[in-house]
């Protein structure tokens, strides 16, 4: 069987992990759910009856009785929070036996947490909007080859070694640029081999078991972490992620090759929302961002920050559709549209009064683009209870055929509520 890889088409947040539990319980068989990239700076929540999860490094597959959750070597690790995570599922019941964890993941070091949050406040006004978990400057050790895998932790000297490495460098920074306290190489030892005989048997060779389960005729999901609008090459530079958020970065992230994959879904909301810094056209700063923000309960899964809110834009899914090559969208949160007498989508941009059909190619005329909308008529009916596209309010389906022929992809599910079974199915593939 092939590979199915889901996206965000968006600037994350659009519920990724709602999908992910889809797919895993409407008739589909998915055996692997692999998390590619990303860290714990980004949080999918599930809601399945009465029950929420909140999930900030685990693959969304963890919630899925008979699939194998995997932490691809795409992603980086904090051990602190990964046993955080599966200590909190545990007491609730949930099994986590089955997680695997590719040996080739590079691990968060403390002196990269310190490192984040000094950096961010040492930028003032010009921040990025960083989590300060660390993230950023665990990629930057990966490309500067000075990074700490999981296997490192199996082989004590080689660990001193790096951590040896690495701290001759950060103190550096810390001390005489930050203004603080060196870090002892005994502390970071400590701390990392503290979680070392727990960790030991979820670690796997992850690409080779990948292989042979999509050999077997298996099903893979591979889940991105983030957004494409925050992809460090494709998104809206510098205010990105630091790791490949979009389809590519599954391939690379999990060690599963493109020729694999044959279904490319992306997660788009109804409405638009991103959080930390950085430009975004169809932004609300009123009433109306508001009413978004408190109807969708728009505040980060993993920092409970406020998200800024604004209309759909539907070039920015046209970019995401061409850059992930998506098959198939599934739009969500529908219903935090409800009430509204007429609707704006974001149909193209004018930038210094040139109009834009496509994304911008310049930071600079992204910044400055103003959205060119296009109204469509509301629904005051509750559509919670929906589960055909038939059941939907007249206007409801006139709104979604609209975005799917302006996004440049079908749409294959919509979301009507919070809960798995709150869908409106489209495709005959779920």
């Amino acid at each position: 069987m092939p590979a199915i890889v889901l996206v965000g088409a968006q600037w994350g947040d659009e519920g990724k992990g709602k999908a992910t539990d889809l797919l895993g319980n409407t008739g589909a068989t998915i055996d692997y759910v692999v998390k590619f990239n990303g860290g714990n700076n980004a949080g999918h929540t599930v809601v399945i009856g009465d029950e929420k999860y909140a999930l900030h490094l685990l693959p969304s597959g963890i919630l899925t009785p008979g699939v194998t959750p995997v932490i691809g070597n795409g992603v980086v690790v904090d051990l602190s929070v990964l046993f955080e995570e599966l200590d909190a599922l545990q007491v609730r019941g949930v099994d986590t036996s089955r997680l695997l964890i590719s040996a080739n993941a590079h691990l968060i070091p403390p002196y990269n947490r310190t490192l984040d949050k000094v950096a961010e406040r040492f930028l003032g006004s010009r921040k990025i909007g960083t989590t300060g978990r660390g993230i950023g400057p665990t990629y930057a050790d990966k490309m500067n080859r000075i990074g700490i895998r999981v296997q490192d932790l199996y082989d004590e000297k080689i660990l001193e070694q790096k951590v040896t490495g690495a701290l001759e460098q950060k103190n550096q920074l810390l001390v005489k640029v930050y203004n603080r306290r060196a870090v002892e190489i005994a502390e970071v030892m400590d701390e990392l081999l503290g979680y070392a005989d727990r960790l030991r048997p979820m670690v796997a060779d992850t690409p080779l078991l990948l292989g042979r389960a999509l050999d077997e005729g298996k099903t893979v999901l591979m889940e991105a972490g983030q957004a494409t609008l925050l992809d460090v090459d494709h998104g809206t530079y510098p205010f990105v992620t630091s790791s490949n958020a979009i389809s590519a970065g599954a391939c690379t992230g999990s060690g599963i090759p493109p020729t694999r994959i044959d279904r490319v879904m992306a997660v788009v909301k109804a409405y638009t929302t991103r959080v930390g810094e950085g430009p975004f056209p169809t932004e609300l700063l009123d009433a109306d961002g508001e009413w978004l923000r408190q109807q969708g309960f728009e505040f980060g899964t993993t920092t409970g920050r406020p998200r800024r809110c604004g209309w759909y834009d539907a070039v920015i899914a046209r970019y995401a559709a061409r850059i992930n090559g998506v098959t198939d969208f599934v739009l969500t949160k529908l219903d935090t549209l409800t009430g509204r007498e007429k609707i704006p989508v974001c149909v193209a941009y004018e930038v210094n009064g040139v109009r834009y059909d496509e994304m911008p190619m310049t930071q600079t005329d992204f910044h400055h683009a103003k959205p060119v909308y296009e109204q469509y008529d509301g629904w005051s009916e509750d559509i919670t209870g929906c589960r055909t596209f038939e059941d939907l309010p007249k206007n409801a389906q006139t709104y979604v055929k609209a975005v799917e022929a302006l996004s440049g992809a079908p749409i294959s599910a919509v979301g009507v509520g919070p809960e798995r079974s709150q869908m409106v199915i489209l495709d005959n593939r779920f």
